[in-house]
Parts: structure tokens; sequence; C-alpha cells
């Protein structure tokens, strides 16, 4: 008979077949256990109900089935859940080709619950593991995973700290070892492919000829730069200029005979400059001569390091002696020289060979900035810098430090090379300043580049503008000194540009200056803004404001007491704008002309002038130049289309392809309506076009032109310091400027005042009359008139007022097209007619008070 020793409880399964239950006898049924499952094993006994003992062990080792071997108690083990097919009631079925000895089988039914069973005693085969069962997850380091939804222990906190450190410590061994060989790779990569000039071949690019042509495609000029006719110095005869060679190293790079073209920490401080907006490069002598070289002076951090690439790959393939001689024959120095042999000329006048330690120390000074040679302040900065360098390294003693003095340049004038002479050398400097300013482009590099400029100079118009000028002017005071600009409207071309007789010295085309009453027609800007018009009454006689100790005077009698703003335009009332700028635009009225002037096209600061009502008539510190002045009035004649005055058109390769074109950049000046935007302008020039006949400079042939004049007073001494005359046609804005040497009073040649209508009116109506005839221009109008606010009466004379100019009429109109001006306006809607008796004026006497002002 079998003896199952170990069995497994179950409850309420049917008896053995045969109803015979051999071991009954010897294993009480026991209903201490309540729990069964679904599995069963031919070990069980079916019916027992409580563990089994486990059998001894036989003599021959194995577990005994049978005979009257000893037997052990054996403790029950704790119950596991498994699943039972079919449930503890399932019906059950015989297995197949057993007999009926054997038990029967649960059907299986997957939805029947779990049942607990013992765990099977010891001898028997392991059970199966639950179909919940999961083996434990491990991480990649083979650590147990443990259950993040329990507290930790301070074991298993230490253990999760140390495998965090463990991850973090192995991400810095491979970032430090990118960081290594990342960068070695990359040099040793480039140093490969990047290819290093030969001096000889810097030399040869360095003598380039910059070409510079009229609109028309003729030649304006050629600039030869001085490194075309120098000769390169040697290093013999640098070696003998020990002085020469201290500085620079001392300025630049005090290291060079013995670093490796590069130095590392410089690099890195460049780099950290380029990244957060710094300055300083950084660079060593063989770094600045591989910049010189190239051409390529971007900011990125790849430029860098390839620079860097290139300086060490030159350091190997030159000696230090190459590299520095050709270094010094080829930078840039300021005043258009090139080379120490020539920066000495240009500077004192003297060989390079001869100068003194102080003297070297200032050019050496002067390699980092070169184009601020004008800059007084700066150079003597970069002198004392450059000397205590030579102190530090030992290279100069610290009591001859003490005993020098700074090296004051020769004039530049003296030293300066001109390509061109006369009154166009101020179109050559003008033309380079602007190439800087706008297409970012050096002396250095236009040299260089080998550029061919062309201008938007008309070689006619130019020749007019001179000969315009060289008129009125003959027989006058040597002290004076004119510019005149002229831009057309429909692009921003400047035509003709004449910024002083000699084309050295100052530029008085180009300089800020006070522009008098010919800045009144941006306060009518802020107020047409305001909805108020020509027609707003003012009386002439309120002169007093508080916070101006003076009164403000008018240059002349007024020929109305309740004057409209188009009277005082043409008048050119001083009290009538300051009033209008003190109360009528308050608060902040101003900022309000400040921000008008800017919008026509007023590039000067403003700031300090937007602080006094003083620039309602152009005077404080209100300064504008000549020729932001043709600009602004060019925004009136283009209906409040700005369009930025250039002097270049395009700059051309040497092979002829496009490398820079100004851009045919316009926006609408005054408001974003375009509508309101042109009726604004329009008004403005409707107070304008009786100017240029009341001062009487019109127009030849009834063309009608715009235009205001301008006087600025010199303090308090009773003579004028500036005087203006500025108008236009729809063709032609021109400004005339007339300024004094050295801030001296303007007289004419009979010792009498300058006024804006006398030599700046004449210079300009002289040349807008011959220019409109020689190029046959048509007589265009200024298109229709739309009054904002109330109706101007500018047309409106008086028995003792000055003629308007011919064909002036007596009406005013709502609305009018302005045809041609030989005829009289006609009207297109509703037309007032008015005459204006004489009104009674009171005298204003004294001065126009403290940076008066007079038309």
């Amino acid at each position: 008979m079998n003896d199952h020793r170990d069995t497994r409880h179950r409850r309420g399964e049917p008896a053995w077949p045969t109803g015979d239950d051999p071991d009954g006898a010897r294993w009480p049924r026991s209903e201490e256990s309540q729990e069964r499952t679904g599995f069963w094993s031919p070990l069980w006994d079916e019916d027992d109900e409580a563990p089994a003992p486990r059998p001894a062990a036989r003599a021959n080792g194995r577990s005994g089935n049978g005979g009257g071997a000893a037997r052990t108690q054996h403790v029950p083990q704790p119950t596991q859940a498994i699943r039972r097919p079919g449930g503890p009631n399932a019906p059950t079925v015989a297995l197949p080709g057993r007999g009926p000895g054997y038990p029967r089988v649960p059907r299986d039914n997957s939805n029947d619950p779990t049942e607990l069973l013992p765990a099977t005693p010891g001898g028997t085969r392991r059970e199966p593991d639950l179909l919940t069962h999961r083996d434990p997850d491990y991480d990649e380091d083979g650590d147990l995973l443990e259950d993040e939804d329990r507290p930790l222990t301070e074991e298993e906190r230490r253990r999760r700290r140390k495998k965090i450190w463990r991850r973090v410590r192995r991400t810095m061994y491979v970032f430090l070892v990118l960081m290594i060989v990342g960068p070695v790779l990359a040099f040793l990569i480039t140093y490969q492919f990047v290819a290093v000039p030969s001096p000889e071949d810097v030399r040869t690019g360095a003598d380039q000829v910059v070409t510079m042509k009229y609109a028309n495609g003729d030649e304006l000029t050629k600039i030869v730069p001085e490194g075309a006719n120098r000769t390169f110095v040697t290093w013999e005869e640098l070696r003998a200029a020990p002085k020469v060679l201290n500085a620079v190293f001392a300025a630049e790079d005090n290291t060079f005979m013995t670093n490796a073209g590069f130095d590392i920490s410089g690099v890195m401080r460049a780099g950290w400059n380029q990244l957060s907006g710094g300055s300083g490069g950084g660079s060593t002598i063989t770094q600045q001569y591989i910049k010189v070289a190239t051409g390529n002076d971007q900011k990125s951090p790849i430029r860098k390091a390839v620079e860097v690439v290139k300086a060490y790959k030159m350091n190997r393939t030159f000696s230090k002696e190459q590299i520095i001689t050709a270094y010094l024959n080829t930078i840039y120095l300021g005043r258009s020289a090139y080379g120490i042999a020539a920066a000495s000329k240009a500077y004192f006048g003297a060989e390079f060979k001869n100068l003194n330690q102080s003297q070297a120390a200032l050019l050496a000074g002067m390699i980092q900035g070169p184009g601020k040679f004008k800059d007084l302040t700066y150079m003597q900065r970069r002198w004392n810098y450059v000397m205590d360098q030579l102190v530090s390294n030992g290279w100069l003693p610290a009591a001859e430090r003490k005993a020098e003095q700074f090296p004051a340049p020769v004039p530049y004038e003296q030293t300066k090379t001109k390509a061109l002479t006369g009154p166009r050398g101020q179109i050559q400097r003008a033309v380079f300043n602007e190439l800087q300013e706008k297409a970012g482009l050096s002396d250095d590099d236009v040299q260089r580049g080998g550029f061919t400029i062309q201008t938007t100079i008309d070689p006619q118009a130019q020749s007019l503008a001179e000969d315009a000028v060289n008129q009125v002017m003959k027989g006058q005071p040597q002290n004076l000194r004119p510019a005149l600009v002229a831009v057309d409207p429909k692009t921003g071309e400047i035509k003709a540009y004449y910024g002083g007789a000699d084309g050295v010295g100052t530029n008085w085309a180009d300089a800020p200056q006070e522009p008098g009453s010919s800045f009144k027609p941006f306060d009518l800007v802020a107020l047409l803004k305001t909805g108020k018009g020509l027609g707003e009454e003012y009386d002439v006689s309120v002169n007093t404001f508080p916070g101006r100790s003076k009164p403000v005077a008018n240059a002349s009698n007024p020929t109305c007491k309740m004057c409209t703003v188009a009277d005082a335009m043409k008048q050119s009332l001083n009290t009538i704008f300051y009033n209008i700028v003190t109360n009528t635009l308050r608060p902040g009225g101003p900022q309000k002309v400040a921000d008008a002037a800017k919008e026509a096209g007023i590039t000067e600061p403003l700031a300090p002038a937007a602080q006094d009502s003083n620039i309602s008539i152009g005077g404080g510190q209100t300064q504008v130049s000549t020729v932001d002045m043709a600009s602004a009035y060019a925004t009136f004649a283009a209906r409040g289309m700005y369009r930025s005055p250039h002097l270049v058109a395009k700059v051309l390769n040497p092979d002829g392809s496009v490398y820079w074109q100004a851009s045919a950049d316009e926006k609408q000046a005054f408001d974003s309506d375009a509508k309101q935007n042109e009726k604004i302008a329009r008004n403005v020039t409707e107070a304008l076009l009786p100017v240029p006949g009341y001062s009487k400079i019109p127009c030849a042939d009834g063309r009608l032109c715009a235009g205001k004049t301008g006087t600025h007073q010199l303090g308090d001494t009773g003579n004028n310091a500036k005087a203006w005359m500025v108008g236009y046609t729809p063709q032609l804005s021109t400004a005339v400027s007339l300024s004094g040497a050295n801030g001296e009073a303007i007289n004419d040649a009979k010792g009498g005042d300058i006024f804006g209508a006398k030599v700046p009116g004449k210079i300009w109506q002289t040349f807008m009359n011959n220019y409109h005839k020689t190029f046959k221009l048509p007589k265009e109008n200024f298109g229709l008139y739309e009054a904002i606010g109330k109706e101007g009466s500018q047309f409106s004379t008086s028995a003792s007022s000055p003629p308007s100019g011919p064909g002036q009429p007596t009406t005013t109109t709502t609305t009018r097209d302005r045809g041609r001006p030989t005829d009289p306006p006609t009207p297109t809607t509703t037309t007032t007619t008015q005459r204006f008796p004489r009104p009674t004026v009171p005298t204003v006497t004294g001065g126009f008070g403290p940076g008066g002002t007079g038309g």
C-alpha cells in the first residue's frame, strides 16, 4: 500500500471511487483546515484534512513508501495562495486513462476565487509559483530596486546616495574626457586643413586702389592707400629701433617672442567677452596679423578658434622675426597710415627709426583704436597705458617714465594724403563715414577690399552747388563757412554736397549747429497732431513766459495782433511759436517738438533741447546738421514719407559683383494712417509756401517752392552766429547753412548782420533755380491740400507787409489743389474770400533774449 506521508488537505472533495479509504484509520481527518486549492497532486491524500508528519529517512537514504519506518512529526508551513481551477465546489472529471482508484480533478473555471492551502511539506516537489508572482527588479548596477511606496531605512538611504553619486561621478568622467579629447581632436584636424598667408601675399593684397564714382558712372576719384607708395621696412631696420619694438610688445603682446602664437588665458578671456557682451580681444600679435591678413574680424567663437589654430601654425611655419616684420608693415594705425613707417610720417612727420620712446608709445597705443586718431582723450589714455607697460616689463626706467610728456602729433591736415582736393574732398570723407556707419566697412576694409564705390552725387548738380556758393560768397569775409546739401525727396539720394571750400578741417555740412527759426516747422507738426491747424490765432504781444527771465522777441514788426499760425510762420514770429510749445502743447511741449523733428529725419541727439522751450525757436541746446535739415524737409516734400539720406548707392567688388547696396527703406513719418500722415505734411507745406516769396527769394518762373529761413543770435552780443535757408520743390530739398569760423559772428562785406534770407537765402535761390533749369524739370505741384483744424490765412496780405511773391492770391480755401504756380489756386470745395485790415501792431523792444532767434 502506498504511504503518502506528505499531504495537502481538502474539504468537500468526493471520496475514493470505491468508497474505501484505506488510510483513514491511520490518518484521521482534521476539521481545522478550511482552506483548499484547486491544484491536485498524486502525492496528496484526498481525505487528509491535516498535514501528515514528515516520514523518517530510510536506511538507503530515500523516502519510503511503506514499511514500518519511523516517522517524525512535521510542523505545518505557512499557507500560500494559489489559483484552483474551477474553485472548491467545481464539478470533477476523471483523468483520462486512469482507473477508478485515481482521484477526479475539477473542471477549469478561471473565474472562481483563489483558495489558500498549507505549504507543501518537506520531501515533495516544489509547487509552482503563483500566477501573480514576478521576479524582483534590479537596476543597471545590479542593485535591488526598492519599493518607493514604503519609507526607506537609513541603510537604504545610504545605498541610494552612494548609487546617485556613482552615476554623477561617471558622467563627470565622460564630460571631462570629451572636454579634453574634443578640442585636441578639433585642433589637430583644423591644423591639417587651414592655410596661413605668407607675408609676401599680405603685402600684395594691401596694395589696393579704391575707385569712387559719380551717380552716372563717371569717375569721381581714385584713392591710393599709403601702402601703395611705401617702402616696407626690414627686420634689420626694426631691430635697430628697439624703442618701437618694445612699445608694440608692451601695447599688444609682451610675450610675443616666446609664446606659441596664442595665449590660452587671453583666448578664454576673449571668448567670455564675446559671450557676455564685454570688450577686449585678448589676441596676440600673431593672431592680430592673421586678422589683418585674412580680413576676417567677425565676432564669433568659431572664428576665434580657427584663428588660434592659424596662429599656432604660422608660429611653426614662419620665424618670429618674419611675423613681427610683416605685422608692422601692414597694421593700420589711423590717419590713413598703414605700417609703422607711414604712421611715423603721418603723426610726427619723421622716420620711424628716429622716433623717441614717447612717440613710439603713442603709435603703439593707436593699434587698438586707429579710427580714434582725432580723439585726444583716447590717445592720451592709450599713451599712458603703453608707457606704464614699458615700465612693468623693464623696458623703461620709472624715472624716465615720469619725465616723459605726451607727444602732441602734428596737425592732421598737414600730413593727410588727399585723393580729392577742394570742396569735393569732404565728399570722400563723408562717403567713408557713411560706409562705416551703414555698411560696417572701416577705412581699412575699404582700401583692402579694392572696392568701387558708386555715389549718389550728380556731377552737374555738384558743379551747380559749388558755383552758387562761389557766386554769392564772392567778396564776403573769409571767416564765413557755408554748407549746402541737396536731397531727392523721392529716393533720399544726396545729389550735391558742399561741406567746405578746401575739403579739409570741419565738414560744415555734417557739423551740428543751431537752426534758428528753420526749426519751427516741427513745432507745427506737433500742433497739427493735436488737431489744431493753421487757422489757430494767438496774441503776438504775449512775450513773457514762466521760467524765462527775459521776454521773447521777434526779429521784425508783426503785421497782425491776433495772428494765425500761418501768418506766424510766414513772418517768423517767435512769440507765437514759443507760446504754442509752452502752453498749447503742454505738458511736454518741447519733447513733442523733438519727437516731431526725429520723425521728419533729424538724427542729432535732441534730449537736452527737449527739456527747454527754446527748442520752439531753434535755440538753446538745439543743434542739427545741414544734412539732417535737407532730409527732414524732404519728408515734407514727399508728403510725409521719410527716406534715409545717403551718399553711397552701392559698393562693388573688384570683379564687378555687388558687395553692399543701400536699402530703399522708407516709412510714414508722422502717422500710421497714410491719409493722416500725408495731411500733416501737406499742411506744413501750405504754411511754408509763402515764405520764399515773403523773404524775397522766390523760385524763378513762378515755380512753387516752400521753405523757411532761420537765424541764431550769438549770445547777448546782438550779432548773429548762424543763418539758414531750407526749402524744397517736389523734386529737390536743399538746405544751406552759414557759420562763422571759430564761433565768430557772421557779418556781410558791409559789416551788416546776416539773416537767413540774405547770404544763405541767396545761395539757396541761385542753386535751386539753376538746378531746375539745367535739368529741365517740370513745374510740379504738392498735391491736394486738406486743412487740419481751422483754415489758415497765409494768403492774406496787408498794405505794409512785403509781397508774398508773384500771383499771390487773397483767398483761403478749406480744400485746394496747388496747381501751376502761375495760376490762381483752384478751389475744390467751399471758398471764403476775406481781406484783413492792417492791425495795430505794438512795438516790441529788446533783443531776442538768451538763445533768441530771428527769421
